[in-house]
């Protein structure tokens, strides 16, 4: 029976591009692993793009481009685990005691080698920052709101770029810089990706400068005109967001110079007593019944159950 093409992921034994430090060096691989599990790393923009492209509701160029970056920046966690990787071998540590100690700064902030690169991940990379606090899947944006997802995609690549760029200075290894230049030249064309693709989500009449483009005519719309003065710095109002049109063409920029408050007193209600809650009794009674005394459905429930 012929069989058609299989739709799946297909992994290559070839790197997207050479991950090979000219030397170990355990301290930068401690570093590096914020471009692994950090909350800019290429793990959350992986997951991120990749649960965007599988919930987006338009077969189209807009999945197709989410997919193929997606993809891609499964390879980029592969290069970078494959760099500490590298970076850890033949670095024991003492090697990396060794540097510590040719560094206060370096000894009292990092300590070296994040011991569980050897002793959980056997001289790898790990799922975690350079912290070693582990990623996180909250760390990811997939709303379903294309405007929404490719701002929050445009942040993140230029977050990412920002703490690459920020890496490329603090190591003198000129295989590790060869990659990062490339991740560097990627994330700079992904940040342009997506501010491209949200002018042509708007182009296509899809969506418009604010989101989500709905209930303008529930909110209150005499706010969501004027900045308010709300700290005691002198400028803010110099700036072309305090006059003028607002981007989305429905609202006027304003500035308010002493705005005050629009509501009531801030108070919490009477405590229930069951909760322990420190009271002296100037918020009266609580309204309600105390816990384990709930009335209605609750109450039913608990009958039913005792």
């Amino acid at each position: 029976m012929e069989v058609g093409p299989l739709l799946m992921f297909r992994h290559t034994s070839r790197l997207q591009f050479e991950s090979r430090p000219d030397q170990p060096d355990p301290v930068y691989a401690h570093k590096l692993q914020e471009l692994i599990g950090g909350a800019y790393g290429e793990m959350t923009v992986t997951m991120q793009y990749l649960f965007q492209g599988w919930n987006c509701r338009m077969p189209g160029k807009y999945k197709d481009l989410i997919m193929d970056i997606a993809t891609e920046e499964i390879g980029h966690v592969e290069m970078i685990a494959t760099m500490v990787a590298r970076l850890l071998e033949g670095a024991p540590a003492t090697a990396t005691t060794k540097a510590a100690l040719a560094d206060p700064v370096v000894g009292a902030v990092l300590g070296g080698m994040d011991p569980q690169q050897a002793i959980v991940a056997g001289g790898g990379a790990l799922l975690a920052d350079s912290n070693g606090y582990p990623w996180n899947g909250r760390y990811i944006v997939a709303s379903g709101n294309l405007l929404a997802d490719f701002r929050a995609n445009a942040a993140a690549e230029a977050q990412g770029r920002l703490q690459t760029a920020r890496l490329y200075h603090m190591t003198e290894d000129n295989g590790v810089r060869n990659m990062l230049r490339f991740n560097l030249a990627r994330d700079t064309l992904h940040q342009n990706l997506w501010l491209k693709a949200i002018e042509e989500l708007q182009a296509d009449g899809l969506e418009t400068a604010v989101a989500p483009n709905a209930l303008f005519d529930e909110e209150y719309a005499e706010h969501a005109s004027a900045t308010w003065h709300l700290s005691d710095g002198t400028s803010g109002q110099d700036g072309s967001w305090a006059a003028g049109p607002q981007p989305d063409g429905r609202h006027e920029f304003g500035y308010l110079a002493d705005p005050q408050p629009l509501g009531d007193l801030a108070s919490a209600p009477a405590p229930d007593p069951l909760l322990y809650a420190t009271y002296d009794g100037a918020m009266g009674e609580p309204s309600g019944p105390a816990m384990g005394t709930e009335t209605g459905l609750a109450g039913k429930i608990k009958d039913v159950l005792s």
